[in-house]
């Protein structure tokens, strides 16, 4: 099953100008993102006083636009559950699966049922393996809906409990790649900062008060490369907290390029003018302890997102 993205606006003339068309239309009701008013305006469905233009074009009051809606299935999301999952690693306990951008791992918040999820995607290798698929005791840990690689799955309730513990205990290494805007100084640092709810947008983490002992949060980062405005960097989280890498990032002048939520008008800009559309955020090594007592280091091959962002922003590397 699929279903269209169909925006609301027709057309309308500039109010108040002094910003880039891709931001002025990122506010206007039935655009759901700056994103995805880049990706409008960059498949030629946005005309700026009747002619097509750059998502980075200017607007100023009285300037007319028009928007004409694709037709199907040109902007479409796929909602079918069949998901394709590369296993990376497999025992009789558990399994680590190579997460695909733009699934959510489990149903949540504003979902069809019809939407694609890592769980339902998860119910054929369950049934292919003759195992019993229990919701509840699948998912030892989660990745946000663009973040790609490493995610451990439990094949039974009882490893579910096991593996959990091991995150509880801080006994599971966890490595990221995240592709920033700008250059951290110094290339390699912990970042040792709180992080809890955010006061105002409850969607939101932030960085807390130093007396917030309960929500501490610290992640080590290192600088693998670097470009003219960008870098590549390796990240290992010793905790871990909801969004913590891209509060982290963010609140040292470093959002992680595609990260709507959290990123700088910077980090946006350079974004869009790069045609990022997606967090550049991949999880890459990943070590637990199986349940018989054997350390695994599991790796995930770079996703797409990152290797064509990489060669946009003319930043080489190559995994060893």
């Amino acid at each position: 099953m699929s279903k269209t993205i169909s925006p609301s606006i027709h057309s309308l003339t500039v109010t108040s100008g002094g910003m880039r068309l891709d931001q002025y239309l990122g506010e206007k009701p039935g655009i759901k993102s700056r994103s995805e008013a880049s990706r409008l305006i960059n498949a030629g469905y946005v005309m700026l006083n009747g002619k097509k233009c750059k998502s980075s074009a200017s607007v100023k009051a009285g300037d007319r636009i028009e928007l004409r809606l694709p037709s199907p299935p040109a902007l479409t999301v796929d909602t079918s559950p069949s998901v394709a999952l590369p296993v990376l690693y497999e025992d009789a306990a558990c399994m680590v699966i190579d997460k695909p951008a733009g699934i959510a791992v489990h149903p949540g918040h504003g979902m069809s049922p019809d939407d694609a999820t890592i769980l339902s995607a998860l119910k054929p290798l369950f049934r292919k393996r003759d195992l019993s698929f229990e919701p509840s005791s699948i998912l030892v840990h989660r990745l946000d809906i663009d973040t790609t690689g490493c995610l451990l799955i439990a094949k039974t309730p009882e490893a579910h409990v096991q593996l959990q513990k091991q995150f509880a205990g801080r006994e599971v290494q966890k490595t990221y790649l995240a592709l920033v805007a700008g250059l951290p100084s110094p290339a390699a640092a912990v970042i040792d900062a709180p992080i809890g709810r955010h006061k105002h947008d409850r969607t939101k983490m932030s960085v807390m008060d130093a007396s917030s002992k309960l929500r501490t949060a610290t992640t080590t980062y290192r600088t693998l490369s670097r470009g003219k405005n960008a870098t590549l960097l390796a990240c290992e989280l010793h905790t871990g907290r909801t969004h913590q890498l891209r509060v982290h990032l963010s609140t040292i002048g470093h959002p992680i390029l595609g990260d709507e939520r959290y990123g700088s008008t910077t980090s946006k800009n350079l974004a869009d003018d790069n045609g990022i559309e997606r967090i550049c955020l991949h999880a890459w090594k990943f070590s637990f302890t199986s349940l018989k007592g054997k350390r695994i280091d599991v790796e995930s091959p770079m996703s797409a997102t990152l290797k064509t962002a990489l060669d946009k922003l003319e930043i080489r590397w190559m995994i060893s």
